[in-house]
């Protein structure tokens, strides 16, 4: 960074609207999106659609200010563009952290539930349904839905259930109905196809609140609309605090909702680098013939194919199955990812790259001990991945910390005393539990 004063006064414009060009009216991103749902809930997406185009797009009867407001008044916007001090002397570039984890409710998934939940206000629905898989997203549809006095209810794959339990616990604090989903391996891909079932017969009260950029459209665009105040407001810090735009932008990446967030507005930005990091879990090899990929990479090792309402990259074999995805962290477990993202990834404007168990539960112990905070298990996926590749990064990065790892700490304890983990604390004292 200079040492001069930093400057504002050549700095470039504001990007156009994150990217809304590249998606037509029908929610195509090449070859990729658009509506794959049964007939039952066509007039529910029409509808949806419509008060997409009126209310966010449109911002009518001020709904856009409205979001805005309750944002910054009951979210906490803006979050902090912190100088990572420490990271930045170990890695000899300028890394900065997009404080997400300071969002209320502790990750970014507020942006997009709050927003969701306000528009079923204003569609005049009186019932909410979600699906979660780390529960930040339940716990952040759970807390707009009190907030704007709205029953819901959340569905969760058991397996995410029992990783997850101070989310669920929350989400019942914040009266929401958690429901239990049993199929296949009990993770996020499951919960969204239950959820989508309840909302095929309830289509008239209820409106769902995808938690990422997946679904049909107008899914994808609107949350990353939504979405978008993260790299918004990031670009603006940036400048303000350096006088330029960052060089590389780094988030991790499940679904979507917080690479798109990340990315939205530095999209039109060619000299910024955007850095899309999946789960890598175990090992990037798939075993097909027991239908499992041990990993969550669909942008890196995916393939074309229909995933919950639209054309996307994901994890499939030879005959169009969708495989069992995995990772340490339950919000990355998914077998598929936005549409739009895979666009991107064609387009040669985003990089993806698979960071494996062992690097994300490094990257949750470094942060923890170099910062002092403790990142969520997917936001640790950023941090191995910057551990492995800052010498392939410019000189200004900023780090999407996409949420806080409360939520995983018992989960942290148990897979880092299954490994070798540099710099984790030595747990054996606490064998009966903390």
């Amino acid at each position: 960074m200079s040492e001069t004063e930093p400057t504002t006064t050549d700095a470039p414009e504001p990007s156009r609207r994150p990217g809304r060009e590249r998606g037509r009216d029908d929610g195509k991103f090449g070859r990729y999106g658009g509506q794959f749902v049964p007939e039952a809930l066509m007039p529910a997406i029409e509808e949806l659609t419509d008060a997409y185009e009126r209310y966010v797009l449109g911002n009518e009867d001020g709904f856009m200010d409205e979001f805005r407001e309750r944002l910054a008044d009951f979210g906490g916007r803006p979050t902090p563009l912190q100088r990572a001090d420490r990271l930045s002397e170990r890695y000899g570039r300028e890394i900065y952290l997009k404080r997400e984890d300071l969002l209320h409710g502790g990750a970014h998934k507020l942006n997009n539930a709050l927003g969701q939940v306000l528009l079923a206000k204003y569609m005049g629905k009186e019932r909410i349904v979600a699906e979660t898989g780390a529960g930040q997203h339940g716990t952040a549809t759970a807390m707009a839905a009190a907030h704007l006095d709205m029953p819901c209810e959340i569905y969760m794959g058991e397996r995410d259930i029992n990783r997850q339990r101070p989310n669920v616990f929350r989400m019942k604090l914040n009266g929401a109905e958690v429901n239990p989903v049993t199929a296949g391996r009990g993770t996020l891909k499951e919960a969204i196809s239950e959820t989508m079932r309840d909302w095929a017969t309830t289509v008239e009260n209820t409106h769902y609140v995808i938690g990422s950029v997946v679904g049909p459209h107008p899914f994808p665009v609107m949350v990353r609309d939504f979405q978008a105040v993260i790299s918004e407001e990031a670009r603006a810090q940036a400048i303000e605090t350096t006088g330029e735009l960052p060089t590389d932008v780094v988030a991790c990446a499940g679904g979507g909702s917080n690479t798109m967030g990340s990315f939205a507005g530095f999209v039109d930005d060619d000299g910024v680098a955007l850095h899309a990091i999946e789960a890598g879990g175990s090992t990037l090899e798939v075993d097909e013939e027991a239908g499992v990929a041990p990993n969550s990479a669909s942008l890196f090792a995916g393939e074309e194919g229909v995933l919950h309402g639209a054309r996307t990259k994901l994890l499939q074999d030879s005959h169009g199955q969708i495989m069992e995805s995995h990772s340490v962290s339950s919000g990355l477990d998914y077998a598929g990812v936005g549409p739009e993202l895979a666009y991107l990834v064609d387009e040669g404007r985003v990089t993806p790259v698979a960071v494996d168990d062992d690097a994300a539960l490094e990257g949750f112990h470094r942060l923890s001990n170099t910062e002092g905070i403790i990142p969520a298990l997917e936001t640790a996926h950023a941090f191995g991945y910057l551990e492995e590749h800052a010498e392939d990064l410019g000189e200004r990065v900023v780090v999407t910390v996409s949420g806080r790892g409360d939520k995983d700490l018992d989960a942290a304890i148990e897979e880092t005393d299954k490994r070798d983990v540099p710099g984790a604390p030595e747990m054996s004292m606490f064998t009966g539990g903390i």
